[in-house]
């Protein structure tokens, strides 16, 4: 089996688009294509935004907010899963220092 790209066609606000896809993302690339359409109609049928332009930008805008908001707390979950950990580290090599006393 070939891992060439192939011409994938994802439909968005009524609009066909072939994208050239890895296979192996193939899934990866229709799903999110869906996802996308979706946000996108939602805004469209809000009324609140006219335009397959501003729509593409506003849900852009809101997608990017909404990841960064994840990378920040990601990060945020890492420092403190970092904190906890060294605290732990401490605590074990605290009783093994403790345990050795004992043996001695």
């Amino acid at each position: 089996m070939s891992d060439k790209p192939k011409p994938i066609t994802v439909r968005i606000l009524d609009q066909d688009f072939r994208i050239a896809c890895e296979p192996s993302e193939e899934e990866g690339l229709l799903s999110s294509a869906r996802y996308l359409n979706q946000r996108m109609q939602e805004l469209r049928a809000s009324g609140k935004v006219i335009g397959a332009e501003r729509i593409a930008i506003m849900v852009a805008l809101n997608l990017t907010h909404d990841l960064l908001s994840l990378k920040k707390g990601n990060e945020e979950s890492g420092a403190v899963l970092r904190k906890r950990l060294h605290a732990l580290r401490e605590r074990v090599e605290l009783a093994l220092a403790e345990s050795n006393q004992l043996e001695l």
